[in-house]
């Protein structure tokens, strides 16, 4: 073999799909280039993982200087106009997320995915003041809503009105900030998708083709792809339907499936020819790939939407069908074509425009203004290529100035417990039951952004959900926040001491300076998951702080150990005043409280990037009362329990749990004893499956994953006990 033919042989095994995967979750491992790079470059000694990082004279510096700037140093709060249009001069930021089926009730991984991902975002854009729409809505038309409407006797008007309310309901149950949520069933729908089919068909850019259709005699009708079901060609699933396989993920002709089915009637189809319209896809390529290169250069998209849009490319376009066999939907304005609809992944993402039509008249300002524009899209990784490649291409095509996608945010899959959410099988928990489990809608928010799976599959998990309520909310972050609001209501009269800063006080400045700008560095890039862990390392400092300095106990001491006990509190409380600004794209209502309770000025509750002295002494706070309540044990099994598959849908609904105040309201150390009983069993006995699996000689793989889960349950312990534990790492990770 020549040593070219080996290349090529080496080349085209990487580049088969299984490698290619494999090789992208390689890389999705590694540092990002930027740190790589420093880390590579620097002269200064690396540091222990899990270590603090290395604190320089002009971070100090500079902390204690924007700290002593106080409200001076805030940005002034910013209210656009309404409806909001984009400003000249200004960060105009359009945010979508994928338009939701109108057909199903969303499940967790639905909201996660899409609305809610899309929602902390745009929260973050406006306390940065940059003008930002968030706009959403029911996607409307299609088969989906035809079978649904079969299977529950309505029309799909009904079907339409039905659930579009109980879309609305639950997004405004999970605090989902829409500037508006609208449907596609409008006439705005019409007008656009019309104008934009017409300028493509101007353009040269759609072909007729015959196509093989499957059409039930039984019914008299041509099948659209969701009235077929039967065996996916791919991996053999069972339950393909007609467009795509669930289990595989493939795209999928219905002429293609094995053993085919109506689902109206159960007949088997048969195989007809008819004519239908095609997105010239191909021809569209010259533009779109110059495009994507730009996007890619100067915007933020996610590793998966790169790689998924390049699967597309690389495999090369095709004539993609756009229109279908129905009567619901967007009608074909072209003699031949006036029975049939515009299919609903050419129309449904041109209801984001049609959307902001029907919030203010001039919305060509927000979607004919790349200039000024910036858009974001949210969704789901298998919503990518109709937003990379087919809606780009649709735009390109009418060739009218339009906005596309800066910035392509998707996630991967959220699963639940040790499968999937499964409305018919009564598994997972779905947005209309979500708030009738006692569990309140800033509890279900942190935890799904918690475990936002950004770059890799993520799993709902009951018992993870309590540990984390338990453990981050009222043990770490809630802990802290109460204690130090008593501090200053129990010792200084509920007003805000003078403050002293030592060394030790300004080192804390800076070091929380540092997670605040680690917190705006991550979110400007759309790492969400990832910023919500500075503001809980913050809390974590913040109950170290604490602890070391004791002011219970210092206040009952000589005017030395009193002051102390006063800057102590002053600091505490307003890394809390702080945290709440943080904390508002996740958990606004929790957020709203801590600004209630405190009493921070509306002109204080910005975002900077300096921890500035926002509560000033002789600043008076209001009634603090604890942030969170305990999940307990019963109440999880139970829920878990419910929600496992097979339950009656009118199973009674848990009671909420009982409102037991954390631990910090004893201002003593925080610490409840059944969890720290229950996570130190869990240590022991995962601490005993790691050695026995050293003792088999198990793979390296499976040991690393296992050691993984004891470290974080260490943590978790350290946590419930009120310690600020470091990060743990296996022996032997150590850098040298």
């Amino acid at each position: 073999m020549t040593l070219s033919e080996a290349c090529r042989k080496a080349a085209d095994s990487v580049l088969m799909p299984k490698a290619l995967l494999e090789f992208k979750s390689y890389l999705q491992k590694q540092p990002p280039p930027c740190l790589a790079m420093e880390r590579a470059t620097s002269n200064e000694p690396e540091e222990e993982e899990g270590s603090e990082p290395t604190l320089t004279e002009e971070e100090i510096t500079a902390a204690v200087d924007a700290w002593a700037r106080g409200v001076a140093a805030l940005p002034k709060p910013w209210q656009p106009q309404k409806p909001v249009l984009p400003v000249e001069g200004m960060r105009n930021v359009l945010i979508t997320s994928a338009l939701p089926y109108v057909n199903n009730v969303p499940h967790l991984g639905n909201i996660i995915g899409c609305v809610l991902s899309a929602d902390t975002f745009a929260r973050y854009c406006r306390l940065r003041n940059w003008n930002t729409l968030y706009v959403c809505g029911t996607d409307e038309y299609g088969t989906a809503t035809e079978t649904k409407a079969v299977e529950e006797g309505l029309t799909p008007q009904e079907i339409c009105n039905k659930y579009n309310t109980i879309h609305a309901d639950i997004y405004r149950w999970f605090d989902i900030s829409f500037d508006y949520f609208g449907r596609t069933t409008t006439p705005y729908q019409t007008t656009i998708a019309q104008d934009i089919f017409q300028r493509l068909l101007a353009r040269g850019f759609l072909l007729q083709d015959t196509v093989e259709q499957l059409q039930c005699e039984d019914c008299q009708r041509f099948l659209a792809d969701r009235f077929v079901e039967g065996t996916c060609p791919f991996c053999s699933y069972e339950e393909a339907r007609g467009d795509q396989c669930d289990k595989c993920g493939k795209l999928i002709n219905a002429v293609e499936l094995k053993n085919p089915q109506c689902k109206l009637c159960r007949g088997v189809p048969v195989v007809k020819p008819t004519q239908h319209l095609f997105l010239d896809l191909p021809k569209l390529e010259e533009q779109l790939e110059p495009w994507l290169e730009q996007s890619w250069a100067t915007g933020d998209w996610t590793a998966n939407a790169r790689y998924i849009t390049r699967s597309w490319i690389r495999d090369g376009l095709k004539p993609r069908c756009i229109t279908r066999d129905l009567k619901w939907g967007t009608p074909v304005p072209l003699d031949g074509f006036r029975d049939k609809v515009f299919y609903v992944w050419f129309d449904a993402p041109i209801g984001y425009l049609s959307i902001t039509a029907n919030y203010t008249d001039q919305w060509e300002r927000w979607w004919k203004n790349p200039q000024q524009v910036e858009l974001y899209n949210f969704m789901a990784k298998d919503n990518v290529p109709f937003h990379s490649v087919i809606f780009p291409c649709s735009l390109l095509g009418a060739d009218d100035n339009y906005t596309l996608v800066n910035h392509l945010i998707a996630t991967e899959y959220l699963n639940y417990e040790d499968g999937k959410f499964s409305k018919s099988r009564g598994v997972g928990v779905f947005g209309d039951m979500a708030k009738d489990t006692g569990i309140p809608a800033d509890i279900w928010r942190f935890y799904l952004l918690y475990l936002r799976p950004e770059g890799q599959d993520s799993t709902f998990s009951w018992s993870d959900l309590m540990l984390k309520n338990n453990s981050e909310l009222l043990n770490n972050l809630g802990n802290f926040i109460n204690r130090a609001g008593m501090f200053v209501c129990k010792f200084f009269g509920g007003t805000v001491p003078d403050m002293v800063l030592t060394p030790d006080d300004k080192r804390l400045l800076a070091r929380v300076t540092l997670e605040l700008h680690q917190y705006h560095q991550l979110l400007e890039k759309v790492r969400i998951r990832d910023a919500l862990r500075c503001i809980l390392s913050i809390s974590r400092h913040g109950n170290q702080y604490i602890q070391v300095n004791e002011p219970w106990k210092r206040i009952k001491g000589d005017e030395k150990d009193r002051q102390r006990a006063g800057t102590v509190t002053g600091v505490a409380v307003n890394m809390a005043s702080m945290l709440a600004v943080m904390l508002q794209p996740y958990m606004p209502s929790v957020s709203l409280a801590i600004q209630g309770q405190l009493c921070i000025p509306p002109d204080c509750f910005v975002l900077s990037h300096n921890f500035t002295c926002t509560l000033p002494p002789g600043h008076r706070v209001g009634t603090v009362s604890p942030l969170f309540q305990k999940l307990e044990h019963d109440q999880i099994e139970a829920l878990r329990k419910r929600f496992g598959g097979g339950q009656p849908e009118d199973l009674a609904v848990e009671p909420q749990a009982k409102q037991t105040p954390p631990a910090s309201v004893t201002l003593t150390a925080p610490g409840d004893p059944q969890l720290i009983q229950e996570l130190t069993e869990e240590v022991a006995k995962q601490g005993n499956h790691v050695r026995q699996l050293k003792a088999n000689k198990a793979e390296k793989a499976q040991v690393d994953a296992e050691v993984a889960k004891l470290l974080e349950l260490k943590k978790q312990l350290a946590l419930a006990e009120g310690k600020s534990p470091e990060v743990l790492v296996p022996k032997g990770k150590r850098k040298k």
